[in-house]
């Protein structure tokens, strides 16, 4: 039964070889990088756990079925969830906790993040343990072990799987960035509407049907050559994906960016209640008038030197 399955499982510690077995997986290919902690869900009893026709049930003392196949206790995760160290800044994070973090120079903002802030940067669990409601569990039991005063996270499937939402966390959806805005109307100026941006073919083939006809009057851009320089502009944002050559790849990867609406997830740590924020920003302030009142004294005695 589904029940007993989930009471036969724990959350331990884990490693990066952990999240290597299970990073195929998840929908970013990208590479981890470093992380701060990593938490695995295993089974915790003696007894395996069997599988057979993917449906889970408790395996018995009676030999397995051919057709089934076993988890031992603690070889493979069964799930994992990765906490790496928070961005320096994020425009929704100033919105969630009220410019909490604002006002600092960029030294001592930095500090204070670093130092009361984790983000959640991978979740997954193996397809066969799926709606079982362990990606809450994970994130809703790992949280307070971080000891920290907030937890974050940013998902672009967050609406479609909100399990974030349902282990505590709260959302915050951000407005469209300028960028996606100006370079949508610069498609719609060139015969390509909001509705066909999920079709990359289409968008694809309106790209290279734009005419290359020289404006009026003037040496006015061709639609082709207007709509390429907007693109060129739009991905400045994204590195070496700026340099990607005309075609079907950077289209694609274009149209991911316009479509895409990540969700930023916050949980404030209960038994914090932001006073561990508030001492390090009080500790912080002083710090800098002392740093501002050295410098001022310094600078006087400079002063009274040269007279």
């Amino acid at each position: 039964m589904v029940c007993s399955v989930v009471k036969k499982l724990q959350i331990v510690p884990g490693c990066l070889d952990d999240y290597n077995k299970l990073a195929g997986y998840h929908y970013r290919s990208s590479r981890l990088g470093p992380y701060a902690a990593i938490f695995k869900l295993v089974v915790s009893r003696a007894e395996p756990l069997e599988i057979e026709n993917r449906k889970l049930v408790v395996s018995e003392k009676k030999a397995c079925p051919e057709r089934s196949r076993r988890v031992e206790p603690s070889k493979v995760p069964i799930g994992v969830i990765v906490y790496t160290m928070p961005s320096p800044g994020l425009e929704l994070r100033n919105i969630a906790t009220n410019n909490l973090f604002a006002g600092f120079d960029r030294s001592t903002r930095l500090s204070l993040v670093n130092k009361n802030v984790r983000c959640i940067s991978r979740v997954i669990i193996e397809p066969r343990f799926r709606g079982l409601g362990l990606a809450s569990r994970l994130v809703r039991e790992t949280m307070p072990k971080m000891n920290v005063a907030i937890v974050e996270a940013m998902a672009v499937m967050g609406l479609v799987n909100p399990f974030f939402e349902k282990a505590g966390m709260t959302a915050f959806r951000g407005k469209m960035p300028a960028r996606c805005v100006r370079l949508i109307e610069a498609f719609s100026m060139v015969g390509i509407e909001k509705k066909q941006l999920i079709d990359t073919k289409k968008v694809q083939h309106a790209l290279e049907q734009a005419p290359y006809r020289s404006g009026t009057g003037q040496a006015q851009p061709s639609e082709a050559e207007f709509i390429e320089l907007e693109i060129k502009r739009f991905l400045q944002s994204y590195g070496k994906r700026r340099y990607m050559p005309p075609g079907p790849e950077r289209t694609r990867f274009v149209l991911s960016k316009l479509t895409e609406r990540p969700v930023y997830y916050i949980w404030f740590n209960p038994k914090d209640s932001g006073q561990r924020i508030e001492k390090e920003k009080r500790k912080s302030i002083c710090q800098i008038r002392c740093n501002l009142s050295c410098w001022i004294s310094w600078l006087v005695i400079r002063i009274s030197a040269t007279e």
